[in-house]
């Protein structure tokens, strides 16, 4: 049920955060399992989520082991399916934990289920590809042995920014990596060697190279400029929206920027954030309208502070300075 609720609240989020959405084939979204994503990490955790969000299948993560602190912090992290996977930096005595992770994807995969994977390991805010870690060929692997039918889908997430309030999100699919492109009767390290040559082919066509410094290139491939009749149509509703919504965006955006600016955590923090906060900043909004005026249709705040925040983000600049 928590799981729900908070998908609902993260979609209607999304609508606002990610100004818009390219997907090269939409129809792969429709994708049953046993299935496993594997793609690039550029953005943190929004990274899954936006995933999450798109497929029509409930979707299981893993993550970085040590953000399952405390009983409390991991039972909501397991409620919201997500599962951790730990790192030779998060202690060697962890690593044995990981064993049971994939022992979950095996049972998930076995019930048809979805699972994504960060095929690079770690977060890094880059338009680039790095060296992939050996995870996502051993959990194929594995689960070929188990006789499971799973199709293994390359897909390569890119994002017009990586700080700035309303991105563009461009999403590639590859094609399907099946047991039979494997050689399941060679040695695990040939397998495994085998399979992550065969996703970093895929991934490289699939996710943008271009140097943090390129602009130009920035703007040709990542750079969606609205229609003259759409300026004209929401440059008012956009005024609007910057002036209602700064109270709450501004202060948020200076406290998170000084607290997790440069991390690689930006985005997902402030997607946190906004998601807790936004509904009740509503709320005020609506409760000082009715004060001030005596009326009723006060409560259409609700509707119009979102719509304006969307219209104001479909007008404002795409790229980081």
């Amino acid at each position: 049920m928590l799981y729900i609720i908070f998908k609902y609240l993260v979609k209607l989020e999304l609508f606002i955060f990610c100004r818009t959405k390219v997907i090269n084939k939409p129809a792969m979204l429709k994708t049953k399992g046993p299935l496993l994503l594997a793609f690039n990490h550029p953005n943190s955790f929004l990274d899954a989520i936006i995933l999450d969000i798109l497929f029509d299948q409930p979707v299981w993560s893993l993550a970085r082991g040590d953000a399952f602190k405390g009983k409390a912090i991991s039972f909501i992290l397991r409620s919201f399916r997500i599962l951790p996977v730990y790192r030779t930096s998060e202690g060697t005595e962890k690593l044995s934990e990981n064993y049971k992770t994939f022992d979950a994807c095996i049972e998930i995969f076995q019930e048809d289920g979805c699972v994504q994977i960060f095929s690079e390991g770690r977060c890094v805010n880059e338009w680039h590809l790095r060296p992939l870690k050996k995870g996502t060929a051993r959990l194929a692997n594995m689960a070929w042995d188990n006789n499971i039918p799973l199709r293994v889908l390359p897909l390569g997430i890119n994002y017009s920014s990586f700080e700035r309030f309303g991105k563009n999100v461009f999403i590639n699919f590859g094609d399907f990596i099946h047991s039979s492109d494997i050689d399941l009767t060679a040695s695990d390290g040939v397998r495994n060697q085998v399979f992550n040559n065969l996703l970093q082919e895929q991934l490289q066509g699939l996710i943008y190279e271009i140097d943090l410094k390129d602009k130009d290139t920035q703007r040709r491939l990542l750079v969606r400029e609205p229609s003259l009749l759409k300026k004209i149509i929401l440059a008012l509703p956009a005024a609007i929206g910057f002036i209602l919504n700064a109270p709450l965006y501004l202060p948020i955006r200076s406290f998170v920027k000084q607290k997790a600016g440069g991390t690689g955590h930006y985005d997902s923090v402030m997607l946190g954030i906004l998601m807790i906060v936004y509904p009740f900043y509503l709320l005020l909004l609506v409760l000082i309208a009715y004060l001030v005026t005596g009326s009723a249709w006060s409560w259409l705040l609700m509707l119009v502070g979102p719509f304006t925040a969307w219209s104001y983000v479909q007008l404002k600049e795409q790229l980081d300075k």
